[in-house]
Parts: structure tokens; sequence; C-alpha cells
């Protein structure tokens, strides 16, 4: 009878800590990573899983949580492996629904262009079913972080820097007005004295042709040409590193340069997982 009176008053107090945890909004805060995706799994788990990481050792007292903004992405993975990944709606909407008071988000985006507008809109429909809903910036926010991504590529590949080797670094390129990004990268690096690294687009300018004539009025005779996306995915494998007629790596070859293509997404470099982290910073510490 005293061992049932233990065990009744065991399940008693445990039950109270329940009620008072749920009382308090006992559940974790949560920190949302939120990236374009990727359907390629080597590189994304090398890059936006290597910042999920990065955001997890910095912050314990947080549940790391993944969103991706491509919906093609999304769909590819649901249909080719049955990986379910939330896009910005269904995470928000699990957070609802999973009792979360407190969340953070941290797009992993390269600059402030159409992805994280649309994830800006989208947050703000849901800003009064939380406590605290917090954004931090994309990669390229400020000057600082200029300096700080240019310390990152230059140290990264300190070994192509030669005389003799252009590093092109390929961007995705948008309409938005953010793609005027691609242009102060370009115009630091410069006034950095990196003048044998060149930044171009796939979308947009600088084009190839752009890049293409500034690296020909060099006396290189190299390129080593690396993705400046989060991710090495599609348009790295592809358009940057394929063999197919129009790739950079064609256009190049043709052009007479010997070329190294380096399938490494910025989520590789620990300066860049630096960068996304200080900025989660920012604004868990308001």
């Amino acid at each position: 009878m005293k061992n049932l009176i233990k065990i009744l008053a065991l399940v008693l107090v445990a039950c109270t800590l329940m009620c008072l945890i749920v009382s308090c909004g006992g559940k974790k805060p949560v920190l949302l990573a939120v990236s374009f995706g990727s359907s390629y799994n080597e590189t994304r788990d090398a890059t936006i899983g290597a910042v999920e990481n990065a955001l997890k050792a910095a912050y314990p007292e947080y549940d790391v949580r993944r969103a991706f903004t491509s919906q093609i992405v999304i769909d590819i993975l649901e249909e080719r492996e049955g990986m379910e990944i939330d896009n910005m709606t269904e995470a928000l909407d699990r957070l609802v629904a999973d009792g979360v008071k407190e969340v953070v988000v941290q797009p992993t985006h390269v600059m402030p262009g159409f992805e994280y507008d649309d994830v800006m809109a989208e947050i703000a429909k849901y800003e009064s079913k939380f406590d605290s809903i917090k954004v931090g910036l994309p990669l390229l926010s400020s000057d600082a972080d200029y300096t700080a991504l240019i310390s990152a590529l230059t140290e990264k590949t300190a070994s192509y820097n030669t005389d003799g080797t252009a590093v092109v670094f390929m961007g995705h390129g948008t309409h938005h007005e953010a793609n005027s990004t691609y242009a102060n990268l370009q115009q630091k690096l410069n006034d950095a004295g990196y003048a044998n690294y060149f930044i171009g687009t796939v979308e947009a300018e600088p084009s190839l042709d752009t890049v293409l004539a500034a690296v020909q009025a060099t006396d290189a005779k190299k390129v080593v040409l690396l993705p400046l996306m989060i991710v090495a995915g599609d348009h790295a494998t592809n358009d940057m590193a394929g063999d197919e007629e129009g790739s950079w790596k064609d256009v190049f070859t043709k052009a007479g340069y010997e070329v190294e293509c380096v399938l490494m997404g910025l989520g590789e470099y620990e300066g860049v997982q630096k960068i996304l982290v200080d900025h989660a910073a920012a604004v868990i510490g308001k």
C-alpha cells in the first residue's frame, strides 16, 4: 500500500510539472533555418546541413528546424526519396500547432532578393500567432558582411591565387534590385587588391560574356571556377562545370584557358557559417 501511495505521489508530481511547463509556454524556442534548398543530396548535407549544424552548436537552447523556399526542390525530394521538407507556410503552421511561442528565422539566402521578400511576406501573416518572431538578415547585408565574405573566399582559395590564374565565382543572378550585390562584391574585391578575382552570374549581370571579357583583359592562362551559391547544386554542376556546349567550363576552355572547376558551395565555408550565425545572434540578442 505504501508503495502504491509513493507511485501515485510521483505521478501527481510529474503531472503537476507537465502542467506548469505547458502553462508557462515551456516549449523550446525554435530557430528556423530557411534555405532555397537543393535536390543534390551530397552538397545539401555539406552546405545547408553544415550551416544548420553551426546554428545548433551556437544555440543549443533552440530547437533548430529546416524549411526550403523552393517548392520544386521540395517536390523532387518527396517524389524521389519520400523526404518531407516544409515550405515556409508549412513550417510556420507546424510551429503554431506545436505550441511554440518564440521563433527566430534565419535565412541562408545570399542576398535580400525575391526569396527573402517572400520569406518576410509569409512571416508577416503569422506575427500575431507567436509571442515573438524575429528574422535574421541574409548573407550579404552590410559592409561588414562583404568584408567577412571576401576574407572567407580568399582564404579558402589562397592556393589558386597565383600569377596567371583567374578565380571566377558564379552566382545565380536575379532581376531583383538586390542583383547589385554582385557588382558591389566585385568592387570590394578590387578595392581589397584581388584583381584576379571575378564575379559573374548565370541569369543576370555580370554575365558570362562580361566576365570572360574581364578575364581576357588580364594575363591569365588558367581559370578556376567556383559557385557563389550556398549549395553547389544544379547550376554549379551543369551551368558551371558541365561538359555541354555553353557551360562556363566549355566557354573558358574554348577561349584557350586551362580550366579547373571546384564544386564547393558557400555553405561549406566556415566563414560563411559564422556570418549567418552572427546574423542570428543579432536578433536573438534583442
